[in-house]
């Protein structure tokens, strides 16, 4: 079987891919087994992607790895979920940092317990100064709050007069959201064969492709990806524009 990693052209890879990580609860039951077993046995597939990324070399990895609205689920899988991060992130810190990795954290990181945002702070200083990619954790993230909160941000700049009216436009806008520093998003992958995007980087995606795979997320394999860049390189890309104008 051929190497998939071996077919992708180097020259035209999305900059930022970001991920929904989804049916690990799918998956647990498919096995006869409690959700929170899905979230235990996701932790491979997310070393898949991380490595993935790393190996062909893309800037910007983004995973949803917990919403907003995933404070709403029983406790006991929030706390679950708490507690399988945190065992991650000292698990991982060192991996992350030896592959020259710079995490970043998107979200409403003051909802998370005191632990875990003293893990995520260690981490994020532990990696400022590396520069072979950046892997970004949405975190208790909603992008319809992101988008409020700049709305709020802006109108107060316009208040004080900070601004003019006349001043906000894209970028004016996107300096206000958590991904500021990062660029727009070329790919978004969703597992599990959900098709919808779950008030995940609304914005940001707003010309990205779009891939639903029915793989269940534990199920996530390197190639799985490497298949995913292949689909990105095989779409035209055109940004309103018309075909003849992009071959001309």
């Amino acid at each position: 079987m051929q190497d998939l990693k071996t077919l992708i052209n180097k020259d035209n890879l999305p900059q930022h891919v970001a991920v929904i990580m989804d049916g690990n609860g799918r998956w647990a039951k498919s096995r006869g087994e409690e959700r929170t077993f899905g979230h235990k046995n996701a932790i491979t597939a997310v070393r898949n992607v991380i490595n993935a990324c790393n190996e062909v070399h893309i800037p910007y990895l983004t995973l949803y790895t917990f919403s907003s609205e995933n404070w709403n689920r029983p406790k006991e899988e929030v706390d679950t979920l708490m507690n399988l991060l945190s065992e991650t992130l000292l698990l991982e810190a060192e991996e992350i940092f030896s592959k020259g990795l710079r995490m970043h954290v998107i979200g409403d990181i003051n909802s998370l317990p005191e632990l875990v945002r003293d893990q995520l702070m260690n981490v994020i200083e532990l990696t400022k100064d590396n520069k072979g990619g950046n892997l970004i954790l949405a975190l208790s993230y909603g992008s319809q709050k992101e988008i409020l909160k700049a709305v709020k941000e802006i109108s107060q700049e316009v208040k004080e007069g900070k601004i003019e009216l006349e001043d906000i436009d894209e970028k004016c806008f996107e300096d206000h959201l958590y991904t500021k520093d990062f660029p727009q998003v070329d790919l978004m992958i969703r597992t599990s064969g959900e098709v919808r995007i779950s008030n995940f980087l609304l914005w940001q995606i707003a010309y990205a492709e779009l891939q639903f795979l029915d793989v269940l997320w534990p199920d996530f394999t390197k190639d799985t990806f490497f298949q995913c860049i292949l689909d990105y390189q095989n779409k035209e890309r055109r940004y309103g524009k018309t075909s003849d104008q992009l071959t001309s």
